[in-house]
């Protein structure tokens, strides 16, 4: 019971969070006046450019190809299709907050866990998460100005927004590199901190996104459970579009496996920066979306890396030299 506790206490952790926010009646909003949460997402990204392990990089060994195709893929055709979704369905607030997630860079952290369940390439894995971050935090300002910015006349500060990605994402993430040889033993001890910490982060998010639209969900609490089915089918149809395009381009196992699954994913901190800096004030409910994604690709992501491994366990039974 313990283990299992252990394994999955995020989702009763989660549960927690939202009813004690959403009963809150909006007094929950000093956690972003206070950059609380930004303060801790500039920490969870220097964490992570600590524990980034990048010695087994090598370049040369690695589909080059592919990893400009996952790039495209993530930050071009997923935004696209999500767009066109959504823009058929839901209103205003709801499309905004499908945009925020799906411009998105892919995860740092589960994309490569769940690639590594999987039995994929880790290295292939970690390139998209470092060309992914890299290149979106620069293309999310000028893709949600071009697929929202018409809708309801509104006017992003892409700058800004540039600006502010850069000094809460890259920056930590260089200085957490820079930092890693100096506290190379201090980041195998505190491993299993970092994890918690980050995703103690997650919930704070999503306290801050039901205490401030509480009354807001209420409201809209009749297109929830739409929503949640749309978001599951707008994730299992990008799963197919991954997987496709590793065919069409002709992956190994390995390869298709971190591609499908870490191309896949997207980064809710970032998502929670966009959404606090340009849309919280007049669109509180738009990072429910994002919300609803991130606890998506969790389950499913999990359930698609074990079908991998159960794979790759059959082709190496089936393969001559076993």
């Amino acid at each position: 019971m313990h283990a299992l506790f252990k394994k999955y206490w995020l989702f009763p952790a989660i549960l927690l969070v939202v009813l004690i926010a959403s009963n809150l009646g909006g007094k929950g909003s000093w956690v972003r006046e206070y950059h609380v949460i930004t303060i801790g997402i500039f920490l969870a990204f220097f964490v992570t450019g600590l524990s980034l392990d990048t010695s087994y990089l090598n370049l040369r060994d690695l589909p080059a190809k592919a990893a400009m195709a996952a790039i495209v893929s993530s930050l071009v055709l997923i935004p696209l299709l999500s767009w066109v979704l959504a823009s058929r369905i839901f209103p205003l607030e709801f499309i905004i907050g499908v945009c925020i997630i799906a411009t998105a860079p892919v995860s740092i952290v589960s994309g490569t866990v769940m690639t590594a369940i999987g039995r994929g390439n880790i290295p292939f894995s970690i390139l998209i998460c470092l060309l992914g971050n890299c290149v979106g935090i620069f293309t999310i300002p000028f893709s949600l100005q071009l697929l929202v910015g018409g809708a309801g006349n509104l006017e992003l500060p892409v700058l800004k927004m540039l600006a502010s990605l850069v000094t809460t994402v890259l920056v930590p993430i260089i200085l957490g590199k820079l930092a890693q040889p100096a506290l190379k033993a201090a980041i195998e001890r505190y491993k299993g901190a970092f994890s918690v910490f980050q995703q103690c982060i997650v919930l704070l998010i999503i306290f801050n996104a039901f205490a401030l639209s509480g009354a807001k969900i209420g409201a809209a609490g009749k297109m929830l459970p739409g929503l949640i089915a749309f978001i599951v089918g707008l994730h299992s149809l990008i799963l197919l579009l991954n997987y496709g395009i590793c065919r069409v381009i002709r992956l190994d196992r390995p390869s298709t496996t971190a591609f499908t699954i870490h191309t896949s994913q997207k980064t809710l901190t970032v998502s929670y920066l966009v959404w606090a800096g340009c849309f919280a004030a007049q669109y509180p409910l738009s990072l429910i979306p994002g919300i609803i994604y991130h606890l998506t690709q969790m389950v499913m992501g999990t359930f698609v890396a074990e079908r991998f491994k159960e794979l790759s366990f059959r082709h190496e039974c089936d393969s001559p030299a076993s």
